[in-house]
């Protein structure tokens, strides 16, 4: 199987993976944000039971290069996480 082409734009729209790809797809994705200098990313995860959500933001909690998430607070309110990435890495 080869790897999905992800445009690299802030969104990252995970409705299309696996549960056990988001381990290595959420760190992936945030290097290169950082390389293409976006510092804000929306991770749309879905409302469902919040295991998604409890997921992600468990990754984001661990990686260096989050400074700061929320929920969004548009219309998709807690199916989506904004997220603030740091500058000086």
């Amino acid at each position: 199987m080869c790897p999905k082409e992800l445009p690299i734009d802030g969104t990252l729209d995970l409705h299309t993976f696996r549960p056990d790809e988001l381990g290595s797809l959420i760190p992936d994705y945030i290097s290169e944000c950082l390389k293409e200098e976006i510092y804000e990313i929306r991770i749309i995860h879905g409302k469902g039971t919040g295991n998604l959500r409890r997921s992600v933001h468990a990754l984001l909690d661990r990686n260096p290069n989050v400074q700061s998430y929320s929920l969004a607070g548009d219309r998709s309110g807690w199916g989506a996480t904004i997220v603030s990435l740091k500058r000086d890495k």
